[in-house]
């Protein structure tokens, strides 16, 4: 396997990494030689499963892995992760690729006999989903440790534009989401950042499992996949490992559908 990230002091920064699609991208990474640190928040109960996920990563890819189990949504806890991110990296090491993968959200319907939607809902969804990615962007531009040529990607749905019950202040985070990637890509260019999003097929993980409804969406997408089979994480990860290449430099401000054709029909 080609390690080409090995002994270039670059690092993956990954908001949401202990399961799915970030866990995923990390042990794809590491693959190629990136070094890896993790933010992602957990109950105690789920810390032995997780950590022996991360024990895996380091022991079969020879990469240094840093994790925190901190909420990477709250400013004052921002501001201390990365003074510990900037220890770690030292001199020379470089956030090469910031991958969002923060999946926090209200999945209530707007009408009922249940709870349903508030604007604080709307409000937490947006800033932990979307905005989040700007604030921590923002933050590791100022302390100027991104690559000369970084890669921030982040996941949307089709969320973005379909209708699902209960999904509408996710769905109104992945809109921002992709409109803020898009400015990202446009006034960070002149310092080598490039941004992009990738819009996953129907993927089960922990995150999609609490959509309600989540196995008709199941049902849909294998009945319209050209390749009668659901994404799996290591779907998009591989496009992830993409992004970060030297070769996908001149790609930015996109929505790239990973979904193997589910979107067409």
């Amino acid at each position: 396997m080609v390690t080409e990230f090995k002994d270039t002091n670059y690092w993956a920064l990954i908001l949401g990494g202990s399961s799915g699609l970030g866990l995923a991208s990390a042990r794809k990474l590491a693959k190629h030689g990136m070094n890896i640190i993790i933010v992602h928040r957990d109950r105690k109960a789920e810390l032995p499963d997780i950590e022996e996920a991360f024990e895996d990563i380091i022991k079969n890819s020879d990469v240094q892995l840093e994790s925190f189990n901190i909420d990477a949504t709250n400013a004052e806890k921002r501001e201390g992760i990365i003074s510990e991110i900037l220890k770690i990296l030292g001199p020379e090491g470089k956030i090469r690729s910031l991958v969002h993968s923060i999946a926090k959200g209200n999945l209530k319907p707007m009408n009922g006999d249940e709870a349903t939607l508030e604007n604080l809902d709307f409000q937490i969804t947006i800033d932990a989903m979307a905005i989040s990615l700007y604030d921590w962007t923002k933050d590791i531009f100022k302390h100027g440790i991104f690559a000369k040529d970084a890669r921030i990607i982040s996941f949307t749905s089709e969320g973005n534009k379909k209708v699902w019950q209960g999904y509408a202040a996710v769905s109104a985070a992945k809109v921002a989401l992709e409109a803020i990637t898009r400015s990202i890509a446009l006034e960070f260019a002149p310092y080598g950042i490039r941004a992009n999003c990738i819009q996953a097929g129907v993927t089960v993980t922990k995150s999609f499992q609490m959509i309600p409804g989540n196995e008709t969406l199941r049902v849909h997408a294998l009945k319209h996949n050209p390749f009668k089979r659901l994404t799996v994480p290591n779907d998009v990860a591989n496009v992830v490992y993409l992004l970060s290449k030297d070769e996908a430099g001149w790609i930015t401000g996109t929505i790239i559908p990973v979904n193997g054709g589910e979107h067409l029909k």
